[in-house]
């Protein structure tokens, strides 16, 4: 299987950081004294493991699934990425932030169970048009870059939603 391009992930993965990193300084206003640098890790390492390279895969398989760059073809895509693709990858994100915070499976389940629907609600707020723009506009090699653009607030809101004990 084809992988995304290094750079790509690596891009992911700075700015999973750098989301976090805003949402501990600007959104819940830490302070560098109070700012867990051990967290800007995790979610760092989750950008370069989980997102890149799930992300970049998934744009690919898509590109495979639907080809063309017609408006039609760029609501399919959005249709099925924000139909199929979303709800899954936001389930897995939120399981994963919850392991490597150190949740039991029953405090992981519990805090999924809250935290899942208002970040599928909040993901159907910002995504949808972005990606029908992305799918539409934007070669395939530099989509997951726009969609990083557009994600360092997307991951700024998720690092706080998932942090939140």
């Amino acid at each position: 299987a084809p992988r995304p391009p290094e750079r790509a992930v690596l891009v992911a993965g700075a700015l999973m950081g750098a989301g976090d990193v805003i949402a501990q300084q600007l959104v819940e206003q830490r302070g560098l004294h109070g700012h867990h640098g051990s967290r800007t890790l995790k979610m760092t390492a989750i950008g370069f493991c989980f997102v890149g390279p799930v992300v970049g895969g998934w744009y690919q398989i898509l590109d495979r699934l639907i080809p063309g760059t017609t408006k039609v073809v760029a609501v399919k895509k959005m249709v099925l990425d924000q139909g199929g693709f979303a709800p899954c990858f936001l389930g897995c994100f939120l399981a994963i932030t919850g392991a490597m915070n150190g949740l039991s499976a029953e405090e992981n389940w519990s805090k999924i169970q809250k935290d899942y629907t208002d970040a599928l609600l909040t993901n159907y707020c910002i995504w949808p048009p972005v990606q029908i723009a992305n799918f539409y506009f934007v070669p395939l090699k530099h989509r997951l870059a726009v969609v990083q653009c557009v994600a360092i607030v997307w991951n700024c809101y998720l690092s706080w939603k998932a942090n939140r004990m």
